[in-house]
């Protein structure tokens, strides 16, 4: 089946620059018709001009801060009004703080929850309701490897792997009711690398020698919004430079120890027999699971 967005409205937060523009300026070239939003009026003003120029599908800009709940319904009754439909929903905006444990403030976590989580969850919301009237539509929750730890990324891994949680969970009520639900774990080079790079250099933490750039990132994205993904539903994707793979669900890990009841004792040589040596690596690593 072909990836074609033809004939379809869609909307990309955060679409002002790095993987978002990108994402609107690859869907917009396989025919779509794209609301940008972006925090940044001049950004989504920018990027919308650019894709109506070039004459290959369509681009009106609509600046709005997603972390208030009013602005993910005034998302889709933008597009409704601009293009008289609305197909697809990129969850792409993002707040990003770097912060240690012991640094890290009230606001750190405030802040990026409300346009990470909270914003997202509006506009997912809003766009759900009208896809189950169509009982068509995709949503695309972009991630983060942050969310299986990073150093000095906590808030910010935090509300990436609440996303993660909520695109499982929201499949699952979505499921066979037309509305496809899934999230792409992305690596680019935006500014968002830029600072993490700085920070992680100056505590001499080894990173890649090349990181993707943004566009690398928005084949995925737009495969998720076409029709050729129609039978893709509560995944989560890892896109990296040339690399392309599931991520693992949350699971309990078999095999599991079993007996009639847990005493502190018998935790104890539970782990110093077993668990212990099976303990789960941190970070973005690659793990191998049984068929």
């Amino acid at each position: 089946m072909s990836c074609t967005l033809e004939n379809k409205a869609i909307i990309v937060t955060g679409a002002g620059q790095g993987i978002g523009e990108a994402t609107a300026q690859l869907a917009a070239s396989l025919g779509a018709s794209v609301l940008i939003n972006d925090i940044d009026a001049e950004a989504a003003a920018r990027v919308a001009t650019a894709i109506n120029e070039r004459g290959s599908g369509r681009a009106h800009a609509h600046a709005a801060d997603i972390s208030l709940w009013s602005s993910g319904q005034a998302l889709v009754d933008a597009c409704l009004k601009r293009f008289g439909r609305m197909d697809g929903l990129v969850n792409n905006a993002g707040l990003f703080r770097i912060a240690p444990l012991l640094e890290s403030s009230e606001a750190d976590f405030t802040t990026t929850m409300a346009v990470n989580l909270i914003g997202a969850a509006s506009c997912a919301q809003a766009a759900a309701a009208h896809m189950l009237e169509r009982k068509s539509g995709a949503i695309v929750n972009i991630v983060s490897g942050a969310q299986c730890g990073m150093t000095g990324l906590g808030a910010y891994g935090a509300s990436k792997g609440a996303l993660a949680s909520l695109t499982y969970s929201w499949a699952l009520e979505l499921a066979n009711t037309g509305v496809r639900l899934n999230a792409v774990s992305p690596m680019a080079n935006t500014q968002m690398a830029h600072k993490t790079r700085e920070y992680l250099s100056a505590l001499s933490i080894p990173l890649p020698d090349t990181v993707p750039p943004a566009s690398a990132n928005a084949p995925v994205i737009c495969y998720f919004l076409s029709d050729a993904s129609a039978a893709i539903h509560g995944q989560v994707v890892r896109i990296d430079g040339g690399v392309l793979a599931l991520m693992t669900h949350p699971a309990i890990i078999a095999p599991v120890l079993q007996r009639e009841s847990w005493t502190v004792d018998a935790v104890a040589k539970a782990f110093a027999s077993n668990l212990a040596e099976r303990q789960q690596k941190l970070g973005v690593v690659q793990v191998e699971l049984a068929r």
